[in-house]
């Protein structure tokens, strides 16, 4: 919470026991001012957010009953002063939670030696529309690019505004004023700033199916900060939400997902047998293997394979024309995402050549990986499930890589770890995120995340992946093909 949030707050959890002794040794009206002024301060400092209205209430409350009470009766133990009481605590419980649970919260600042830069593209393909009905749609993304920037005192952008911020209420029932206060937090990405000079490794990054890509500040200002163009993009009716530049917005398509999602029962329902049986690992890998190339999710990745190359295949005109002319180095390219988009990524970096290098963050890969190895460097960084979880990339990465492969865990983390929801929602059990302070880990798995590329794609000799084995908080393999070496 905020200074001045956190004064209030205090205030009217401390003035209802002492009101009376203040008020005697001063006049109420100083007591009355000094709540009045703290509430100014807050809504002219910090601003109005609606998690605060049981805190407004209860200061009026407190303010008319300095007011208009007599301060020299003393306290008479009454059913009305029971009554009044409750009523008082059960208004200041959601004023402390709410704010506590729903807050401001501050973004970890870039540590790299670039400021972080952003542009948003609207590409549109030739390509069918495969989620909507209409035959005469074209597949259309709206693209993020982050980038190593000259920023100085440039302004920075709103944090996930549009439709990202809209769908989210909506998925909640809630209105999208809802998340007016994310209008509060700080990000440390400024919008068309002038690019830092020199060319660039470029990354694609595919979001987790559902989400956004503006879901992932923390992380993607930090790798855009250490000398990387991130572009990402919203995988159209399949991330939470895009807003086009027409002003249109179009939301995740929940109905297309019930669809594509049916009767998949009879294929995952084998694999969470297999695990439950007590059968070898080696019995369990047949099953495994044929469960994973059908899966739905697979033909999610495939879409969102088509929707990263389409990004690919527009790489070297961007090079000669446009913002990004002459930024990128073209010969180091590499793929990463989380959650369903880190599947997609290894699968993109399975099989297209112009990836140098790829990386999956705690996502699955459905499809044929499971027969085959990466013939490129590869970094697998899963969060710390629990034993009764499905490793089924204890399988699908069964066979590794002709090159590196690096296996890592983020222990004490949780799926949503990898993403702001930590930042958003510091409340493990409604967020579902481990017990790692949020900042340590998306600086762990960001140092990771870049130390890799930086060896790969950048390749620099100097980038340390081996130091990566001594932290407490991370459990870390290093394989030379199928060789293992850390």
């Amino acid at each position: 919470m905020r200074l001045f949030e956190i004064l209030l707050l205090l205030s009217l959890t401390i003035l209802p026991f002492c009101w009376k002794f203040l008020a005697r040794k001063f006049s109420s009206y100083y007591l009355m001012g000094g709540l009045a002024v703290l509430v100014i301060l807050h809504l002219v400092v910090e601003g109005y957010r609606w998690q605060l209205l049981p805190a407004y209430v209860l200061a009026v409350i407190l303010a008319a009953r300095i007011r208009f009470a007599n301060a020299e009766n003393p306290f008479r133990f009454s059913a009305l002063s029971v009554l009044r009481g409750l009523g008082y605590a059960l208004l200041l419980v959601p004023a402390w939670v709410l704010p506590l649970v729903l807050p401001v919260f501050k973004l970890p600042e870039p540590r790299g030696p670039f400021a972080v830069g952003s542009k948003n593209i609207h590409l549109e393909t030739n390509k069918p529309e495969p989620i909507t009905e209409n035959l005469e749609d074209k597949r259309q993304l709206m693209l993020k690019v982050w980038y190593p920037a000259i920023a100085d005192d440039a302004p920075t952008e709103t944090y996930v505004p549009g439709a990202g911020r809209d769908a989210f209420a909506l998925k909640y029932g809630l209105p999208a004023s809802a998340l007016n206060y994310l209008d509060y937090v700080k990000t440390y990405v400024h919008p068309e700033a002038p690019f830092a000079e020199g060319r660039f490794p470029v990354l694609i990054f595919s979001h987790g199916y559902g989400s956004k890509a503006t879901g992932y500040y923390a992380l993607l200002s930090e790798i855009a900060s250490q000398g990387y163009i991130v572009i990402t993009m919203n995988h159209t009716y399949e991330s939470l939400g895009t807003t086009f530049p027409d002003g249109s917005e179009v939301y995740f398509d929940y109905e297309y997902q019930r669809q594509i999602a049916a009767n998949q029962m009879e294929t995952i329902t084998p694999i969470q047998q297999a695990f439950r049986d007590s059968i070898s690992f080696e019995q369990r890998q047949k099953i495994v293997r044929d469960a994973v190339q059908d899966y739905f999710e697979g033909d999610i990745q495939e879409r969102w394979v088509q929707d990263m190359q389409e990004v690919l295949d527009r790489l070297p005109q961007w090079n000669s024309s446009g913002f990004l002319k002459d930024r990128m180095n073209l010969n180091q390219v590499g793929a990463f995402g989380h959650s369903v988009g880190g599947g997609a990524a290894g699968r993109l970096s399975l099989s297209d050549a112009r990836i140098k290098a790829g990386a999956n963050l705690d996502g699955i890969q459905w499809g044929t990986k499971i027969d085959t190895l990466f013939q490129k460097p590869f970094l697998y960084v899963s969060a710390d499930w629990p034993a009764e979880h499905e490793d089924l990339n204890a399988h699908i990465y069964l066979k590794k890589s002709t090159d590196y492969f690096y296996e890592a865990k983020l222990l004490n983390s949780g799926h949503p770890n990898f993403m702001d929801i930590p930042f958003m929602v510091p409340v493990s059990a409604l967020a579902g995120t481990g017990s790692i302070d949020a900042e340590e880990g998306i600086h762990i798995v960001s140092d990771l995340v870049t130390a890799f590329f930086d060896r790969h794609l950048k390749n620099e000799t100097n980038a340390n992946l081996e130091s990566f084995s001594t932290s407490s908080l991370l459990e870390f393999q290093i394989f030379k093909g199928d060789f293992i070496r850390q």
